[in-house]
């Protein structure tokens, strides 16, 4: 299974919910999980400074990021699409056309959007909101 989580950069809210679920993956589920961008206006940059810290402040740990935007081979392969907000979603459709692997990341849970903290400055926030959302993906796919 192939699972990628998309926000508009790839700096910010992606890659903390690509961290999170890789660190739930016991390694043995057969689930593959990368986060991409919509845009190109963050390609090869790392995870923003705030949200680093974020991170840190929870002892997640997390390898060097390179932002890079989700690519048609990755859509093909894709069995699920978590996207952050609807204009994440306009993107992906104006990129690859309407699709059924598209989800809104809190779509097992409440059901609402991600801000982007990157303009919110709320990045302990979209933090605990990705890590909830994050789990009740991983319950669903996992069937736990």
């Amino acid at each position: 299974m192939n699972i990628i989580f998309v926000c508009h950069g790839n700096i910010c809210r992606s890659p903390v919910a690509e961290v999170l679920f890789n660190n739930l993956l016991k390694g043995n589920e057969g689930i593959k999980c990368i986060s991409r961008a919509t845009s190109l206006e963050e390609i090869g940059n790392d995870i923003y400074p705030p949200m680093k810290r974020v991170l840190l402040s929870h002892n997640v740990k997390y390898n060097r990021h390179y932002a890079s935007r989700i690519t048609n081979a990755e859509f093909v392969d894709a069995d699920y699409i978590f996207y952050m907000d609807n204009n994440n979603l306009r993107y992906l459709e104006h990129l690859f056309g309407p699709s059924k692997k598209y989800h809104l990341i809190s779509e097992y849970d409440d059901g609402l959007e991600v801000e982007d903290p990157w303009y919110t400055g709320r990045y302990e926030y979209v933090y605990s909101l990705i890590e909830k959302y994050v789990k009740a993906i991983y319950k669903k796919v996992t069937n736990e």
